[in-house]
């Protein structure tokens, strides 16, 4: 049999209700809370308190809060009036029972529409996700095909240049060994006509008789036999020649300075297909820009400024799974899970935030603050003072001059010395 509870305060205004329930002694959850426009729960085992609202409120944004052995509700009111009483008086047992399966039925409902939603919101933030990928590969390939081809075009020409230098060369070359053919030629028959000289003989009439034949035979066939001797090979013969380049992904020539920033380019694009590969049927209907991490970051903000936090969770892991190498993709998550009190899942991603931001540099001593900060608060929601004041107190080492966190972090102190003397 449950222990009913019946010890409670109240007090209200003409729009809101303030409950305040004491259960000292035992842990509660927002799991032992369940509350409807005029139903309201908590189980705590063996624990019960149960309320019958005297009129409906707004169950969305009526908040209750869990701490030092109280829970704290305030229900705003849908109509403002002021209530005889907190529950239902005179109420027969059939009302008592028709209204508590009511309650149970819509919050069903709500759920299942809940889930609904989320399904239809991630398979839309999948779409968006994937377009935004493949436009972004698209626009790269086109930037290294254009980059590519400018490089085609460039060396082209170089090479046009160059074989036109070498005709021209080739070509002056040619002219200039012609013209020292001819001089070498005038030379060798300038040496003929002076040993034709002085081979003749002093004897004038004798001479004649014997040189003129001589002479004509003697010269022809010497100055043509020299010449055959003497005479030059021809230029070489003009020929092309064939360059080969080694074939690159990127456009500009290969540094070793540059080896290692181009293997780590490589892996990340390799890594980054991998992902999109390893699901692109879930991304296959989403829009470029969907597919864009930062893009999916800034709609993540946005949500989470106009308090749908679901869908800025939504947001945030489809980015992830596009780039988990932004710590501030984990670190808005986490904000987002402290307002819907998933403090587990909160403190791990805060701490994967704090694995991304190494080294510790001054530009990034915000965001480890709000890291710490975040972690240190899903702690203390879970009870775990220390670690949490061991949290708050690595944020005061980086920001100490931080008045919030100073105050933060001395209610943390005198929570855990009102624990020690309880104990």
């Amino acid at each position: 049999m449950p222990v009913w509870l019946r010890e409670y305060s109240w007090r209200q205004t003409g729009s809101a209700v303030y409950l305040s329930l004491p259960l000292r002694g035992v842990r509660v959850s927002p799991a032992n809370i369940f509350c409807t426009e005029q139903y309201l729960k908590v189980s705590i085992p063996p624990f019960l308190f149960e309320a019958f609202l005297y009129a409906p409120i707004d169950e969305t944004n009526s908040t209750a809060k869990i701490g030092n052995g109280i829970i704290f509700f305030t229900l705003y009111k849908k109509e403002v009036a002021m209530w005889d009483s907190l529950t239902l008086t005179n109420a027969s047992k059939e009302k008592l029972q028709y209204l508590r399966q009511n309650a149970v039925l819509k919050a069903h409902e709500k759920a299942k529409e809940e889930t609904e939603a989320k399904k239809v919101t991630k398979g839309e933030h999948k779409k968006y996700a994937l377009e935004a990928t493949m436009k972004l590969e698209e626009a790269e390939r086109k930037r290294i095909e254009d980059l590519k081809e400018k490089e085609r075009q460039k060396i082209t020409k170089e090479l046009e240049l160059w074989k036109k230098q070498q005709k021209d060369t080739e070509k002056q070359n040619r002219v200039q060994k012609e013209e020292q053919l001819h001089q070498e030629v005038g030379q060798l028959k300038e040496k003929k006509k002076e040993k034709m000289n002085k081979a003749r003989v002093p004897e004038e009439e004798t001479s004649k008789m014997r040189l003129k034949p001589t002479k004509g035979h003697a010269s022809g066939s010497m100055f043509s036999e020299d010449l055959k001797e003497e005479q030059l090979p021809a230029p070489r013969s003009a020929a092309t020649i064939k360059i080969n380049f080694t074939s690159r992904v990127f456009p500009t020539p290969l540094r070793e300075s540059c080896v290692a920033e181009e293997e780590e380019w490589l892996r990340k694009q390799a890594e980054a297909r991998r992902t999109l590969s390893a699901d692109l049927s879930e991304l296959e209907d989403l829009k470029e820009e969907e597919k864009n991490p930062d893009w999916l970051k800034d709609k993540g903000n946005k949500m989470f400024a106009t308090g749908n936090y679901l869908a800025a969770v939504n947001a945030y892991n489809l980015a992830v799974r596009l780039n988990n190498k932004l710590p501030e993709l984990y670190l808005n998550r986490a904000a987002c899970h402290l307002k819907l009190r998933n403090f587990h899942k909160a403190i791990e991603d805060s701490s994967k935030a704090l694995e991304l931001l190494t080294p510790p540099v001054p530009d990034n001593e915000n965001a480890r603050v709000k890291a710490y900060v975040r972690r240190g608060t899903a702690f203390c929601q879970l009870e775990l003072y220390t670690e949490g004041l061991q949290d708050y107190e690595a944020a005061l080492k980086i920001d100490p001059k931080n008045k919030t966190i100073e105050k933060d972090a001395e209610k943390i102190r005198h929570l855990i010395q009102g624990t020690t003397q309880e104990s």
